[in-house]
C-alpha cells in the first residue's frame, strides 16, 4: 500500500506548519534525528497534529508528513504494520 500513498513532503514540526494542514482525514507520521517516533490516523489531521505538539513524547518531533484517505483506520494499522515489520516487532517510540 505505501507504494501507492501520496505522502506530503516532510514538513517542520511547527504550530505553523501545523496550521497548513488540511482538516481531512488521513494518516500521519512524525520523526526526530531520522526515527519515526509516532504514526497515527485522524478523521481530522490539523487537529490531530496541533494535538501532537503538546504531547510530552510526539513534541518532541522535528518534522512530520501526512497523506489524505477516508480509510485512515485501515491505512495507518497497514503503514504501522510494514513499520514493525521492518524494525523487529517494535512500535515508534511515542506508541510503546
Amino acid at each position: 500500500m505505501s507504494d501507492e500513498i501520496k505522502w506530503s513532503d516532510w514538513l517542520d514540526f511547527s504550530e505553523t506548519q501545523a496550521q497548513l494542514v488540511p482538516e481531512d482525514s488521513g494518516v500521519y507520521m512524525m520523526h526526530a534525528a531520522m526515527k519515526i517516533l509516532f504514526i497515527g490516523g485522524s478523521k481530522n489531521l490539523r487537529n490531530a497534529i496541533t494535538e501532537a505538539l503538546k504531547s510530552p513524547c510526539t513534541s518532541e518531533s522535528k518534522r512530520f508528513r501526512y497523506f489524505v484517505t477516508d480509510s485512515y483506520d485501515d491505512a495507518s494499522e497497514r503503514i504501522i504494520s510494514e513499520y514493525r515489520e521492518k524494525h523487529d516487532g517494535k512500535m515508534p517510540k511515542c506508541m510503546e
